[in-house]
């Protein structure tokens, strides 16, 4: 293994000739520990990751402008005094198609009162159906500048199980062909051939029917290996199910209606090769959920909520044929475990991503936490540059994305799922703080400073505006680092300060 490059190499820019192959450690976070991330392999992944949001202010010094120039702030000050005077008497109207309480109280808190999706309205937090009707072609609605709502278009391509697997795997191959270091390959242990490397974070997975054939073929190699069925367009462990042998698949194949061919027009389901080894704790599996929210994705500006949690099956964990169909076993959803015998409504069998982590450095050690963290945060980055190319990212928009992620038991995380619409239902008490929190923080850093929505705002908000959200990659800032640094790299300095500030 390498040792690490310099400071401008340690920044993610892969300076000095190093190829940075292992991340720097750094202090965590007080709310979520999370460890700097995995390494940026070449100089053209330099806009990996975005400043922190102390290197960010420092620089800018303002309400979220878009000076770089050291000397902005009086000039960003005094904008944003335009702005709110231009906004004393503007009273902003809100839309949402979900009557919960952690949405409505936010919204009120703000001063903000309901209208309906006729009227002329300036936030809208749709469901997916809501926000397909407002972009569609033949609808012919067009938002103006001060009108914001909760998803991209085809945000789909990241929430739909078969687009998922599709541009994770054509985001590999591009980077292979292009020669990129981050798509090297390895020999893998539990599979023929070989595995990425970086890139290797979702389980190997098809897409029936169309892609019959090719899992028989990886099936028949490993045909004591157990699988995972999917329907691609639905979600809360809906039509779900585990199979261990080709004759129930062919039986469930039979029983829909129709054998697997390609141009049979049936619903898609994904089959993934089950993580039958997962981290348990006091011998049941659980998954994280976590919340991402994407500003924009040209360029690429997304953050993580510090204060996400684990959920947990209700029964012991057991890989034994008899508990192959034991959903309660086998899938952490709470919308399947609160139909358990076993469910516990005082703390509906979650824990916080701070426990977890508690617990880790207990049991693992500190320096495997990190790493852990570190890799999780890398995960979502790269699944998210993966759909960025298809993404319609249009400056109305915004996402708050679940991911759900399974830890196996030698810490390595797994992407499962990414949930467009993560459930905003509170089962617990701490749930509806949690919610509630996280819905304040999304409208704080989606918002300009003035609160009012506006979509010539560059989407940088301050340190103080971000809350519980840990800034993971601004495409944009790092790019005028890249540009601030090759201008002035002749200070050694400099660099080992800003080094400094990014890694906190």
């Amino acid at each position: 293994m390498r040792k690490h490059g310099k400071s401008n190499a340690a920044c993610g820019r892969g300076g000095g000739g190093d190829t940075l192959l292992e991340p720097p450690v750094s202090t965590w976070t007080q709310a979520w520990r999370i460890a700097s991330l995995q390494p940026t392999l070449d100089q053209s992944a330099y806009t990996m990751y975005g400043r922190l949001p102390q290197a960010r202010d420092a620089g800018n010094a303002a309400l979220g402008g878009g000076g770089g120039n050291g000397n902005g702030s009086s000039s960003n000050a005094n904008a944003a005094t335009c702005a709110n005077q231009a906004h004393d008497k503007l009273k902003i109207g809100y839309c949402t198609d979900l009557d919960k309480s952690v949405l409505v109280n936010n919204f009120e808190k703000r001063g903000w009162h309901q209208v309906n999706g006729d009227d002329d309205w300036h936030f809208y937090w749709a469901g997916v159906q809501t926000c397909r009707n407002i972009f569609s072609v033949d609808s012919g609605y067009r938002m103006h500048d001060n009108q914001m709502i909760n998803h991209f278009p085809n945000h789909y391509e990241l929430s739909r199980k078969d687009l998922l697997v599709k541009n994770i795997k054509r985001y590999r191959k591009d980077l292979e062909r292009d020669g990129n270091p981050l798509a090297e390959k390895t020999e893998s242990n539990n599979s023929s051939g070989t595995r990425y490397l970086y890139l290797d974070f979702v389980p190997t997975t098809f897409v029936l029917p169309a892609d019959y054939n090719m899992f028989v073929e990886e099936y028949r190699k490993f045909p004591l290996s157990t699988w995972i069925m999917k329907p691609c367009g639905k979600s809360q462990g809906a039509g779900i199910f585990l199979i261990n042998k080709l004759s129930k698949l062919k039986k469930w194949s039979r029983e829909a209606k129709g054998p697997f061919h390609p141009q049979i027009a049936k619903e898609s389901y994904v089959i993934s090769r089950y993580i039958d080894n997962p981290l348990l704790i006091g011998g049941k599996k659980f998954d994280l959920r976590l919340y991402v929210l994407v500003a924009s994705f040209r360029p690429l500006k997304a953050y993580l909520f510090k204060q996400g949690f684990c959920r947990f099956c209700t029964v012991k964990y057991d890989t034994s044929v008899t508990e192959l169909d034991n959903m309660y076993v086998h899938l952490t959803n709470v919308s399947v475990q609160k139909h358990g015998g076993e469910y516990n409504t005082l703390h509906g069998g979650k824990w916080s991503v701070q426990n977890l982590a508690l617990y880790l450095e207990g049991t693992r050690g500190k320096e495997v936490t990190d790493r852990l963290f570190g890799a999780i945060s890398w995960l979502i980055v790269h699944s998210l540059r993966a759909v960025a190319p298809v993404m319609a990212s249009d400056r109305h928009c915004f996402e708050c994305y679940g991911y759900d992620i399974i830890i196996d038991n030698t810490l390595k995380p797994w992407l499962v799922e990414v949930n467009a619409s993560p459930s905003l239902t509170s089962t617990t008490v701490n749930d509806r703080i949690l919610k509630y929190k996280l819905i304040d923080n999304i409208l704080s850093v989606v918002l300009p400073p003035d609160g009012v929505p506006d979509v010539r705002w560059q989407k940088v908000p301050s340190a103080d505006a971000l809350g519980n959200f840990e800034l993971l990659i601004d495409e944009e800032l790092a790019a005028q680092d890249e540009a601030q640094n090759s201008n002035s790299n002749s200070n050694a300095h400099s660099k080992t300060s800003k080094l400094g500030s990014r890694w906190k």
